[in-house]
């Protein structure tokens, strides 16, 4: 979602510009229509981003799979009962890209966390810098850094699930497919669900090209009822890949329990 210079809409929701100084993404955060991307997370709980990052950039991050000094663990889906394929976890620090992503989206989100908490009356407020609520997370206990690579074979898939990691929980997290649909793999689509109270779970597919990002919602968010808002349960998954090699980039805003 691009903002055109004639519907430029200023500073939404009280959404702050203060992005590192040497933000290599600051040109296409301050491009994207930021408030286009809360109404779509408004309205359905995910919002897409075309074209977050450039064909090499996602190259480049695929590559770093191989390298382990770049992350803190491993996890073999199929050992957990997580389905097929696996991931690891970047340690700290982080590579330039990721941290660029992870604290320049952060503050851009903050205002609609904020409203989706008071909503849904929960207590819970945001700081506007991404710093400071990793200070929040890491005093309780919640110091491992979640940023993730994730790979994918034939036959491979991801079960449905929230990625929680403990009390602090930032309600959005950030999905960038970095392999090429159609090239690289075929299947391996991202599926979300939502599940409203006394209603069956409805499923929808987002299609995502290389480089494409989604937003969407860790645990639940709001929706206006009849009497109010009520909280709508989400998860998220991928459907199983019929051929090929899929990496995707995980950010997620708040660190893990140790």
């Amino acid at each position: 979602m691009r903002r055109a210079p004639e519907h430029a809409t200023g500073n939404p929701e009280g959404m702050t510009d203060d992005l590192p100084a040497n933000d290599p993404h600051a040109d296409t955060f301050h491009a994207i229509d930021w408030p286009a991307v809360h109404a779509a997370l408004d309205a359905h709980g995910h919002a897409e981003l075309p074209g977050l990052l450039a064909p090499q950039i996602c190259r480049e991050l695929t590559e770093l799979y191989c390298h382990r000094e770049h992350f803190r663990s491993r996890v073999v889906m199929a050992r957990h009962g997580f389905g097929q394929g696996e991931y690891q976890y970047f340690a700290y620090p982080l590579p330039a890209q990721v941290e660029a992503l992870r604290t320049g989206i952060y503050p851009r989100l903050v205002p609609l966390a904020n409203r989706w908490n008071e909503a849904m009356g929960i207590d819970v407020r945001y700081p506007p810098a991404h710093a400071d609520y990793l200070a929040r997370c890491h005093a309780a206990g919640q110091v491992r850094p979640t940023p993730l690579l994730l790979r994918y074979r034939s036959g491979d898939y991801n079960c449905l699930h929230q990625d929680l990691y403990g009390e602090h929980v930032f309600p959005l997290q950030v999905t960038v497919l970095l392999s090429a649909p159609g090239i690289d793999f075929s299947g391996g689509e991202f599926v979300l669900t939502e599940q409203r109270p006394r209603m069956q779970s409805r499923a929808e597919v987002v299609p995502l090209a290389q480089g494409d990002a989604v937003i969407f919602a860790v645990h639940h968010r709001p929706m206006q009822g009849t009497r109010g808002s009520y909280r709508v349960n989400l998860r998220h998954g991928v459907s199983k890949l019929r051929g090929g090699a899929r990496h995707t980039l995980s950010v997620i805003f708040h660190d893990a329990a140790e």
